[in-house]
């Protein structure tokens, strides 16, 4: 019987503080003032505030400070509320005074912000594990461990050093530490291959929080992205002079490294070759038709088209053309400068000529 009568009571007392707060107004002219006007402490931290109660005339009313922990004093109209260590979430402060005699009731509430930075961050891939594929869904999760409030926790994911997006849950009012996770969608190419992502969690707290807001990153995960092979150019012509060397180039870019089979227009060319490039010493005209490789792997294939052209080498022929030439005119002229010669100027000698010109030596030789 007894303890019905204790919850009875209780339950009446809760009743009239209830009541009580609700016929509090919080939109009078002359309520009073808190300092700081909003109160952002971390989890453990010592707290204080000043609650000035009236702003002008204080006659014939009774005032006071509502408060679940720490310690007030009162100095005039002026309620002090400290605290060593603020462990507990969720609190707000009520001041209030109400004038004798009267129902008229006036209060302001300070809201208390009490945070606690995440233990922890964390990036995965949701549901998977091992190499991604190009052009394929994936689902980034970044993971908060035991952070609060969560609703002030802002989620940036990022590829390297660019974000791709945030993530808040500004209704979750949840004021005590959860772990909470975030999503984000991506679809990976080729140019992802071995690039990290990673999360950044930020508390922001606002103006009356701490400067910088803290922030947690801890964690990150480098890509794999399989993706099937590519080249620039899938189709070349090619024309070559004969006796040139021939080089054809089908080198890919994929992941896994592709492997390489050819065809080749001719059977007089060997119809096993397994390497990126395939070469011939001296082109000739059997050489000349379409070459065409495949480089492949896991993810699919990429075909090369070579149409090789050979046109016939007339260097040599035409070297050889002109020395004959050459040695044809020289002979020509040799022949026809032989007979000017003997008609224009051995005929043009007597005999008489000949022995006067000889008597004229003679002498000479004697002396």
């Amino acid at each position: 019987m007894f303890s019905r009568f204790i919850v009875l009571v209780v339950s009446l007392v809760s009743l009239l503080c209830d009541f009580y707060v609700s016929s509090c107004a919080t939109n009078c002219s002359d309520k009073p003032a808190f300092t700081p006007s909003r109160l952002v402490v971390k989890h453990g931290d010592p707290a204080s505030a000043t609650c000035s109660v009236c702003q002008s005339a204080c006659k014939n009313t009774n005032f006071g400070l509502e408060n679940s922990v720490g310690n007030r004093t009162i100095n005039g109209t002026t309620v002090s509320w400290d605290v060593d260590s603020l462990t507990e979430w969720g609190i707000e402060l009520m001041c209030f005074y109400s004038v004798k005699d009267t129902e008229a009731q006036c209060c302001s509430i300070l809201p208390i912000t009490v945070y606690k930075p995440p233990d922890n961050v964390s990036i995965s891939i949701n549901n998977h594990t091992g190499p991604m594929i190009e052009g394929h869904q994936y689902t980034l999760l970044c993971e908060v461990q035991n952070v609060a409030p969560v609703q002030n926790v802002i989620v940036t994911f990022y590829r390297g050093t660019t974000p791709l997006g945030q993530q808040q849950y500004i209704n979750n009012t949840n004021n005590k530490p959860v772990t909470e996770r975030y999503a984000l969608t991506i679809t990976p190419s080729k140019e992802d291959d071995g690039v990290q992502y990673w999360c950044k969690a930020e508390l922001e707290l606002g103006p009356e929080g701490p400067k910088p807001p803290p922030v947690v990153t801890l964690q990150n995960i480098r890509s794999t992205v399989h993706y099937e092979p590519w080249v620039e150019v899938s189709s070349h012509t090619i024309t070559i002079t004969e006796g040139d060397p021939l080089h054809l180039n089908c080198s890919a870019v994929g992941n896994p490294t592709p492997t390489y089979t050819w065809t080749f227009p001719s059977n007089n060319l060997p119809q096993m070759h397994n390497n990126s490039v395939f070469n011939i010493k001296s082109a000739a005209f059997k050489h000349e038709g379409t070459y065409t490789c495949s480089a492949t792997n896991r993810v699919g294939s990429v075909k090369v088209s070579f149409t090789v052209e050979v046109q016939g080498n007339y260097i040599p022929y035409i070297i050889i053309a002109t020395l004959l030439l050459v040695v044809l005119v020289l002979a020509i002229a040799s022949v026809m400068y032989s007979q000017y010669y003997r008609r224009n100027r051995m005929g043009q000698y007597k005999m008489k000529d000949v022995f006067r010109l000889h008597k004229q030596l003679i002498p000479m030789y004697n002396a």
